[in-house]
């Protein structure tokens, strides 16, 4: 299973590693360097929830992020599923 947030779809982002060495220039040194640059991933904070879904009368299960257990705060259970049935998802 791929690292997606059902609800708000975020995903693995790819971004970069820098090294640094040297003094700030705040502290009287010549500057900070960059020695190095490796590629590295940002995953999402992704994990699995069970929601209560009156309309159903059931739980559900979803894999989301932490913003999306936000956004179900702020919108309801009720309408969230209703977007993802929209966009095709299987709930």
């Amino acid at each position: 299973m791929s690292r997606v947030c059902q609800v708000t779809g975020r995903r693995t982002r790819k971004g970069n590693k820098y090294a640094r060495r040297g003094i700030a220039k705040k502290k009287k040194g010549i500057g900070l360097k960059i020695t190095g640059i490796t590629r590295r991933r940002f995953k999402p904070n992704l994990m699995k929830k069970r929601f209560w879904f009156p309309d159903e009368n059931r739980f559900v299960t979803i894999r989301l992020s932490t913003q999306a257990m936000r956004t179900i705060d702020k919108l309801g259970i009720s309408t969230v599923i209703r977007q993802m049935r929209a966009r095709g998802q299987k709930v």
